[in-house]
């Protein structure tokens, strides 16, 4: 089946709102026949969608699988663009490595790569990336802004406003973002963000943009050497959080986000950064591949640059680091 249509059928039966729909009915909408439309709903059972047939009525919905599938993502949709290609699959190795590949061949902008586990998941530094099978969203979106290299690394602080706002609004947790790709809750990891680049000299061709995201784990699914420094959604907010409505909800911020910084700067959405940090106005370590600096984080420049000021009161740009807390 394809997916469109799958993702057609159930919308239709969520939009019924509990009033059943006849297979003639879904059939004359669809323009298949009644006995496609039963292949298309058993297929649905297999995936774990669950219906109720009521006598000479037709089909209601009863339950969904908890599954970030195109499926239930595109139930929830808000976007124009950003979703329109989902691209699922139970386990993948990487997402990002499959979206680099997807992109090279032309896949269109705001297409999703997502799975429910990686094998191979990755961070910042080539770092491995745990990813628990059907606690958390792990994905990879393919972004094509009209925009020269130099405007790219912009993009990792606009996804981690985009996250931000999204996560707020669906689990009532309010993270806080420490520079430049974390967000955390009480001071804990609960998501990391990996944007990466295919350009040529004069012009960016994809950003390939990694989200990671800590959302239904329970303490003791955290291994010994994190435990203390990871967290999710659900610890801190004390309830299960619908991964799909999440995803739906990062595709819309990220879309609207994405066009304002490509129209009109990141100076819009600077303050808004600023205001969930929890790097600026802290005294901090960053380490960088060649120095360890030593200061205050009083602001980040229009080019995403952390603006640190030395002990001395100089101020020194930090382009890429590793931030910790200095006590």
């Amino acid at each position: 089946m394809k997916a469109t249509l799958k993702n057609e059928i159930i919308k239709r039966l969520v939009e019924a709102n509990g009033e059943p729909i006849s297979g003639q009915q879904l059939a004359d909408e669809f323009g298949i026949s009644r006995t496609a439309i039963w292949k298309h709903m058993k297929q649905l059972q297999e995936k774990g969608y669950a219906f109720e047939t009521v006598k000479k009525r037709g089909y209601v919905l009863t339950a969904t699988p908890d599954t970030v599938d195109d499926a239930n993502i595109s139930m929830a949709l808000e976007t124009e663009n950003f979703g329109s290609r989902i691209i699922y699959e139970q386990s993948m190795t990487s997402t990002q490595a499959i979206a680099h590949n997807k992109a090279q061949e032309g896949a269109p902008e705001g297409t999703v790569i997502i799975c429910e586990e990686q094998t191979a998941g990755r961070g910042r530094m080539m770092r491995e990336w745990k990813s628990m099978k059907g606690k958390g969203i792990w994905m990879s979106v393919i972004l094509r802004p009209e925009i020269a290299p130099y405007e790219a690394p912009q993009f990792t602080l606009v996804a981690a406003v985009a996250l931000t706002k999204a996560i707020a609004d669906i689990s009532g947790v309010q993270p806080e973002i420490k520079w430049p790709n974390d967000l955390l809750i009480e001071g804990k990891k609960c998501t990391g963000i990996l944007t990466e680049l295919q350009a040529d000299p004069d012009r960016v061709n994809a950003i390939i943009m990694g989200m990671g995201i800590n959302v239904n784990h329970q303490p003791n699914d955290f291994e010994e050497e994190i435990k203390d420094i990871a967290t999710s959604l659900k610890i801190a907010s004390g309830k299960h959080i619908d991964r799909a409505t999440l995803v739906a909800k990062i595709l819309y911020y990220l879309e609207i986000y994405s066009a304002q910084y490509v129209k009109e700067g990141f100076e819009p959405i600077k303050s808004q950064w600023e205001s969930y940090s929890c790097t600026i106005g802290n005294r901090i370590r960053a380490t960088t591949l060649q120095d360890v600096f030593i200061g205050k984080a009083i602001g980040i420049t229009n080019d995403g640059v952390l603006q640190l000021q030395l002990d001395d009161g100089t101020i020194k740009g930090i382009y890429s680091a590793d931030i910790s807390l200095e006590k």
